[in-house]
């Protein structure tokens, strides 16, 4: 599940709770609990640019978690002959290699340990493609390295 779907899981349920909130307002029945004010408490930054791009160096299971945790927006990234590109959907590949290396004609992208199968892309100004239909556009020959 990407961090996309989750939202749209949740979205329906979160309305109902606002709903149920403000009728308990505007009833006056509302139950208010103060945050607490420990170290319990975080400020969640803002992601930067540099958070979403692809570390290949990491562990599969890292690089496919940071795919879904920014997919659709702002979107994890990687770059290839100087063009961004979004990786929106992975999945678990086989092989291996040094980090970032395309591994065969289906996406599969060597990672630091393992490695991930892209099968969502999108370039830049476009709409999303299945990697196939990525392919088909792009001449990526096993060995290729991506940034």
């Amino acid at each position: 599940m990407t961090a996309g779907e989750l939202h749209d899981l949740l979205a329906p349920i979160g309305a109902e709770r606002m709903a149920s909130a403000l009728d308990a307002l505007e009833r006056r029945t509302i139950r208010y609990k103060k945050q607490p004010e420990d170290e319990s408490v975080t400020y969640a930054a803002k992601i930067s640019k540099d958070e979403t791009r692809i570390d290949w160096a990491k562990p599969a299971s890292q690089v496919h978690n940071h795919i879904r945790g920014l997919s659709p927006y702002p979107g994890a990234w990687f770059e290839l002959g100087g063009v961004r590109i979004k990786a929106l959907r992975s999945t678990r590949g086989e092989g291996k290699g040094a980090p970032g290396t395309v591994l065969d004609d289906q996406l599969t992208i060597a990672c630091g340990n393992g490695a991930v199968r892209l099968t969502q892309v999108q370039r830049a100004g476009k709409q999303p493609m299945a990697a196939e239909e990525f392919l088909r556009g792009t001449k990526l020959e096993p060995g290729a390295r991506l940034v």
